[in-house]
């Protein structure tokens, strides 16, 4: 096995943004690929060890960027700032993401036909916002992500299988939200199923979350089963 890497751009809106690309040269023909979507932190070794790791499964991993080209920073306040700047703007935040699907399609490695996403705190609800605009993808997984819907897309039908993994005392997804959920992606009419980890709050795949008054503590039970779940999800979508 020889994991290989490379960056990747790709546009829209007249923003440029740069993901990486991860797979396993070893591995003849095109295979399913898999979208990985950052936390407020932007594109960062989290997610970039993870498309390595969808790698080593067969699948190629891409940890695509929502922010743009050059923005990646270490100051949380900056972050913040162009998080809420694109929770505020679903819309805009929607066609960002398609845009990381398209460019992921066309990559010679990947089956554009076999398509999934992951994603990680504000990932997790990007993720659950591409199965909400209806795309053609297998299904999305959202870990530890943030539940609020858009408001743009209620009227919408899901095609892809959805799988949320959240830690019940996370504070960013309170109990009444999960059961907003559930509500929501019945009523769009999605194949879905939500596992919640007791005693376990946001940021639960994270090993640098160290912070369980504050809502955010690393556990890595959780982790461990996520990461399982997670496998488990995506080989039912494509058979690996």
């Amino acid at each position: 096995m020889a994991i290989q890497t490379r960056l990747v751009d790709y546009g829209s809106g007249g923003h440029t943004f740069e993901g990486m690309l991860a797979w396993d040269n070893t591995v003849s023909g095109p295979r399913p690929g898999v979208l990985v979507a950052h936390t407020i932190a932007g594109r960062s070794g989290h997610e970039e060890g993870r498309a390595q790791r969808l790698a080593q499964l067969g699948y190629v991993g891409f940890a695509m960027d929502v922010y743009g080209k050059g923005t990646q920073t270490m100051d949380v306040d900056r972050n913040r700032v162009m998080m809420d700047a694109l929770r505020e703007d679903r819309a805009e935040l929607q066609a960002r993401l398609l845009a990381g699907l398209a460019c992921l399609r066309k990559q010679p490695e990947v089956d554009p036909a076999k398509t999934a996403a992951i994603g990680f705190c504000f990932g997790g609800l990007s993720v659950l916002d591409i199965a909400r605009t209806g795309a053609d993808i297998a299904g999305v997984v959202s870990l530890h992500g943030i539940f609020d819907p858009p408001g743009n897309t209620a009227d919408n039908q899901i095609s892809a299988k959805v799988l949320a993994l959240h830690g019940w005392e996370d504070p960013l997804a309170t109990p009444e939200q999960v059961v907003a959920l559930a509500d929501e992606m019945t009523a769009m009419g999605a194949d879905w199923q939500i596992h919640a980890y007791g005693n376990t709050t946001h940021a639960f795949t994270n090993p640098a979350a160290d912070d369980w008054e504050g809502g955010k503590k690393y556990d890595a039970a959780a982790d461990r089963r996520s990461w399982t779940a997670t496998q488990n999800f995506l080989a039912e979508l494509f058979g690996n």
